[in-house]
C-alpha cells in the first residue's frame, strides 16, 4: 500500500499545526495529501479512508477539503444535531430559571425597546456614514 504526502506536500506552518495536532485529530503527516496526487490516485485514498483513515487535501500548499468515510460523516452530523439539542435543552432551562427567579419583562414592552434600540443604532450609523 503506497502512503501519500509527507512534509513536502504541506507549508511548514501548516505542517507543524497538523502535528501538534495529531494525537487531539487522530491524523498524521502522512494523511496530508496534495490534489494533484489525490486526484491520481483517488480509488487507493477511497480504500484508506473506508478503512478507516481521513486524509487533508492540500491545494497550492494550504488545507482544502477532508476526504473521510460516509459512514463517519453522517455520525458527525448526528454529533452535530445533538450538540444543538444539548444547547436547546439548555437555553430552555436558562429560561424557566429565569421565570422562576422572576426575572421577566412583558413581550410587547421587550419588543418595542429592541426596536427603539435597532432604529437608534441605524440612524446613528447613518449619520456617521454622512459625515465620513
Amino acid at each position: 500500500m503506497k502512503v501519500f504526502g509527507g512534509p513536502q506536500s504541506v507549508n511548514c506552518t501548516e505542517f507543524c499545526y497538523l502535528r501538534s495536532k495529531k494525537s487531539a485529530m487522530g491524523f498524521s503527516a502522512r494523511d496530508v495529501v496534495p490534489f494533484t496526487t489525490a486526484r491520481a490516485n483517488l480509488s487507493e485514498l477511497a480504500d484508506q479512508v473506508k478503512a478507516g483513515a481521513e486524509k487533508i487535501i492540500t491545494k497550492n500548499g494550504e488545507s482544502y477539503v477532508a476526504l473521510i468515510d460516509a459512514d463517519r460523516l453522517d455520525y458527525y452530523h448526528r454529533l452535530e444535531r445533538e450538540r444543538i439539542h444539548l444547547l436547546l435543552i439548555d437555553d430552555a432551562r436558562s429560561g424557566l430559571d429565569e421565570i422562576i427567579a422572576g426575572r421577566t419583562h412583558e413581550a410587547d414592552s421587550a419588543v418595542a425597546a429592541l426596536q427603539k434600540r435597532r432604529a437608534a443604532t441605524a440612524s446613528t450609523a447613518k449619520a456617521a456614514k454622512k459625515s465620513g
